[in-house]
């Protein structure tokens, strides 16, 4: 079992019951999670804290996942963040496109909660 204790895990999703089970899932590998339901309350929220690891949704209201990591990455200050999208964009080439506009890892909707925290340590450690 990895032990996430020193990872902060900020989870950037609209819908609730996503969130839940991510955020369940991170804190019982003792993560410290941090949550927001749209681009712009991640944004907020990056000003006075900078985890470890985005989990980002790519559909959301106002600003899509794209958008927001776009919006991160021109900022020098959180540039380097590692950045997953946890999508339901399954279709065939929606993982090549997510990786193309520069997310470090892709996990599809509905998670394995089982293999969610593999999935996420893979994609961070490369």
């Amino acid at each position: 079992m990895h032990d996430l204790s020193n990872w902060q895990i900020m989870i950037v999703d609209d819908e609730p019951d996503n969130v839940g089970v991510v955020k369940l899932v991170m804190e019982f590998h003792n993560a410290e999670v941090q949550t927001a339901a749209s681009g712009l309350e991640c944004l907020k929220l990056l000003n006075y804290n900078i985890p470890t690891l985005l989990l980002i949704d790519i559909q959301m209201p106002e600003m899509s996942g794209y958008e927001l990591l776009s919006e991160i990455r021109k900022q020098e200050k959180w540039r380097t963040i590692p950045a997953i999208a946890v999508t339901a964009h399954t279709m065939d080439g929606d993982a090549a496109r997510i990786l193309a506009a520069g997310f470090d890892g892709y996990i599809p909707k509905p998670v394995n909660s089982m293999t969610l925290v593999d999935e996420i340590v893979e994609s961070v450690n490369g």
